[in-house]
């Protein structure tokens, strides 16, 4: 069994995983293995399960991107990070590399995205428009390197591909992200887009956990690293 996956913490209610690029959190129509029935296998073999695993999904990142993801090992730490995710009690934050340099270097982005189904896409609108869904982020330019800027990002919403789709309509596509008007993909078939920290309240202990992900092993995030 081989989980690609980086294990960040583990106790008897939470598995946190630094998800790697290409990984899939849930299954989907690909049919491929996703993280989840992974990490289910890694459970089972590691502590002598008999029968069914249970490991719920709290929240999910896109496949090509990577970083911080919390599971639930129990249906009660389910429910209750459920809650917290849903009242907006976790702080999340993500690092983005991109080519263009937003303006002004920090500030929030509103739109309204409007999720299409047929090629599984988001687009961005100044007003809503029907079936849209508000989206708010808040970005500060944290680094300029020789050919790209790297972002911090902190959602205040949760939308189908917010981060990638907001960025590009301010003119800022994420590297790699051909989907939103990057000029070529990364090589691994990744997007330079990382769930960089996850900040939690313990769903029993009721203690504040943060969790950082390292940062993807490529020349331009470990250059982001040092900063």
């Amino acid at each position: 069994m081989v989980i690609n996956s980086e294990i960040l913490f583990e106790d008897n209610h939470l598995l946190v995983v630094n998800k790697m690029p290409g990984e899939l959190v849930q299954g989907d129509k690909t049919g491929d293995e996703p993280l989840v029935e992974k990490l289910k296998k890694y459970i089972k073999v590691k502590y002598n399960k008999p029968g069914e695993v249970f490991l719920g999904v709290v929240h999910r990142l896109d496949r090509p991107t990577s970083g911080a993801v919390v599971f639930a090992k129990t249906s009660k730490a389910l429910s209750r990070l459920n809650e917290q995710f849903a009242k907006k009690e976790t702080i999340k934050t993500y690092w983005a590399i991109v080519k263009n340099a937003p303006e002004p270097t920090f500030g929030s982005l509103t739109h309204y995205l409007k999720k299409t189904e047929a090629n599984n896409t988001s687009k961005a609108y100044i007003k809503e428009v029907p079936g849209s869904k508000i989206a708010i982020l808040h970005y500060a330019t944290i680094k300029k390197l020789s050919n790209y800027h790297l972002l911090e990002i902190n959602l205040e919403t949760g939308r189908h591909h917010q981060i990638r789709v907001q960025l590009a309509s301010i003119g800022c596509p994420i590297k790699g992200d051909l989907k939103y008007g990057a000029a070529r993909s990364n090589p691994d078939g990744s997007i330079s887009l990382h769930a960089r920290k996850l900040q939690i309240i313990h769903p029993v202990l009721k203690t504040e956990m943060t969790f950082v992900a390292p940062l993807p092993n490529d020349p331009i995030w470990q250059a982001c690293e040092r900063i």
